[in-house]
C-alpha cells in the first residue's frame, strides 16, 4: 500500500505539470493565432498591389527564375522544444522524403532550437541554424532570416529557396508542407475592381519595396504558421497525457483499495485463527 501510495502522488504531481502546460500552450496558441489573422489580411493586400505592379511585366532579381537549378535551400521550421506529439519528428522525416527525391545538391538551414542532435543523426545536410525566434514570433526574427535568404539567393549561392514547416490545419492536425520561397512567385494577374494606384517615386521603386516586403512577410507567416502547429501540437500531446494520468490514477486507487481489504482480510483471519487457537487451549485446560 505505501508504494501504490508513492506511486500515486508522483502520478498526481506529473498530471499538475500536464495541465499547467496544456494552459500555457493554449494561451500562447491563441496569441499566436490573433497575430496569423492580422498577417493573412496584410498578406493578402500586399499580393493584390503586387499583381497591378507586375501586370507590366517588370523584371526584378527576386522574382527571375535561374535558367538552371543547381542548389536547393531547404528552411526547416521545426519546434523550440518537444513534448508535442510527433509535430518535429514527421517534419524531420518529410524532409529525408524531400531529399531523397531530388537530385540537385541540398543544404538545410534550421529554424528552431529543437533536437540538435536528432537533427544531426537524421543524416540531414545541415547548413546553418537559426535558433532566435521565440513561441511568440515577432517581425524583427523574420526579417533577419527573409535578409540572409535573399543575400544567398542574389549571391549565386542558392537557385531555390524553400520554406518547409507543418502547415496549420486545426488545432489537431498539422501536416508538413513545402513552399518556394525564391524565386518570389506573387501573382501576376490584375486585381478585379475599379480601383487604380498611383506609384511614387515611381513603379520601379515601389515594385521593388514591395518584392521585399513580400518576401519579409512569407516569412514571418510560415514562422506563424510554425509556431501555431507547435503549440496545437503540444496543447494536444498535453491534454492526452492528462487523461492518460487520470486513467492511471483511477486504476492505482482501484490498485490501493484491493491491497487495503487484502490487508484487513488478512488481520481478520489472523484474529479469528489466534481466537480459535485460544478457545482451543482454554478448552484442552479444563479437561
Amino acid at each position: 500500500m505505501r508504494e501504490i501510495r508513492s506511486r500515486i502522488k508522483s502520478v498526481k504531481s506529473t498530471q499538475q505539470i500536464t495541465k499547467a502546460m496544456k494552459m500555457v500552450s493554449v494561451a500562447k496558441l491563441r496569441r499566436v493565432q490573433k497575430g496569423t489573422e492580422g498577417m493573412k489580411l496584410f498578406s493578402g493586400q500586399c499580393r493584390e498591389i503586387l499583381g497591378y505592379l507586375l501586370s507590366g511585366h517588370t523584371d526584378h532579381p527576386l522574382l527571375t527564375p535561374r535558367q538552371e537549378v543547381k542548389r536547393v535551400v531547404y528552411v526547416l521550421f521545426v519546434g523550440n522544444r518537444g513534448l508535442c506529439g510527433n509535430y518535429n519528428t514527421a517534419l524531420v522525416r518529410y524532409m529525408q522524403e524531400l531529399l531523397e527525391k531530388t537530385d540537385i545538391s541540398a543544404s538545410v538551414t534550421v529554424v528552431g532550437r529543437w533536437g540538435r542532435d536528432v537533427l544531426a543523426s537524421a543524416g540531414l545536410p545541415i547548413r546553418e541554424t537559426f535558433s532566435e525566434p521565440g513561441d511568440l514570433p515577432v517581425m524583427e526574427d523574420a526579417v533577419a532570416l527573409a535578409e540572409h535568404l535573399k543575400k544567398l539567393y542574389l549571391d549565386g549561392e542558392a537557385d531555390e529557396v524553400y520554406l518547409v514547416y507543418q502547415r496549420y490545419v486545426s488545432a489537431l492536425h498539422q501536416e508538413p508542407v513545402s513552399t518556394r520561397l525564391l524565386p518570389a512567385a506573387p501573382p501576376h494577374e490584375i486585381p478585379s475592381g475599379e480601383l487604380t494606384y498611383l506609384f511614387e517615386p515611381s513603379k520601379e521603386a515601389v515594385l521593388d519595396s514591395a518584392v521585399q516586403l513580400f518576401v519579409n512577410s512569407e516569412v514571418f507567416s510560415t514562422l506563424q504558421e510554425a509556431r501555431a502547429g507547435e503549440q496545437a501540437a503540444r496543447m494536444t500531446a498535453m491534454t492526452a497525457a492528462t487523461d492518460a494520468t487520470e486513467e492511471l490514477i483511477g486504476r492505482l486507487d482501484l490498485d490501493l483499495n484491493r491491497a487495503r481489504q487484502a490487508a484487513i482480510t488478512t488481520e481478520i483471519s489472523e484474529i479469528v485463527g489466534g481466537a480459535n487457537a485460544l478457545k482451543n487451549r482454554d478448552g484442552q485446560s479444563s479437561q
